[in-house]
């Protein structure tokens, strides 16, 4: 059996619902067109680098520096304050709704930000080309919990995603995944322990019930909070 593609040649293995929302402002409009064709790592799309040919990555940002990866940052709210806090830190951020795109890359300009990178895609095709063992903290922050039994094997949390996350990161490199959906966690947790790449490093409840020292709350964590949602923070080490 073939595996659909898409129109790029890429194979067809979606984690994400809609591409694009309300019609993007002027502004916004010429920084996709400008400002994140600067931003955008070349070399990941399916159109250009067919074979899968790994990023040479000293080139992308001018140095060996650490690699963090921003799985569908949304807003951009957290990737914008780490890579602030971390300015000796390469940042990949990954999201497919163009209007989350578009809410970022501004952002980036104004804050003068150089080391941030933005591929307005599926993560996925980025860990194609990350060169093996290199990332060495990732962020899955409230992603598409796909809440139907039908849509589960579409999260991000299953053996498709995680294999080549595993084959991307570092020994003892760090996941962490925030959700407020409580299913979300189980199976979360579940995935992990069935993945030999992958432990989950909570020793009491504190760990799992308060974020970490240097997070920066989403735009869709304030909302979870505000309907009675609880978050959780699920932090995952890469196995040596």
């Amino acid at each position: 059996m073939s595996i659909p593609k898409r129109e790029d040649g890429a194979p067809w293995r979606n984690l994400y619902g809609r591409r694009k929302g309300k019609p993007l402002r002027p502004g916004q409009a010429e920084h996709m067109e400008t400002t994140l064709e600067a931003l955008r790592p070349p070399g990941i799309g399916w159109d250009e680098n067919p074979d899968r040919v790994p990023l040479d990555l000293e080139a992308l940002f001018g140095d060996a520096r650490p690699l963090w990866l921003e799985i569908g940052f949304g807003g951009g709210e957290h990737l914008l304050a780490m890579a602030a806090r971390y300015p000796d830190v390469g940042f990949i951020g990954c999201e497919p709704f163009i209007n989350g795109v578009a809410m970022l890359v501004p952002r980036i300009a104004e804050a003068g930000l150089e080391n941030v990178r933005v591929h307005p895609g599926d993560a996925r095709d980025v860990l194609d080309v990350i060169p093996a063992g290199r990332l060495e903290k990732v962020f899955l922050l409230y992603p598409d919990p796909w809440p139907k039994k039908k849509h589960h094997r579409r999260r991000f949390m299953n053996p498709t995603a995680l294999d080549p996350l595993a084959k991307a990161m570092a020994p003892g490199a760090e996941l962490r995944v925030a959700t407020d959906i409580e299913d979300y966690v189980r199976h979360s947790l579940e995935a992990v322990a069935r993945h030999p790449d992958f432990e989950w490093t909570a020793e009491r409840a504190a760990d799992w019930r308060e974020p970490w020292a240097d997070w920066t709350r989403t735009r869709y964590e304030a909302k979870a909070v505000r309907e009675g949602r609880t978050p959780h923070y699920l932090s995952f080490r890469k196995c040596t």
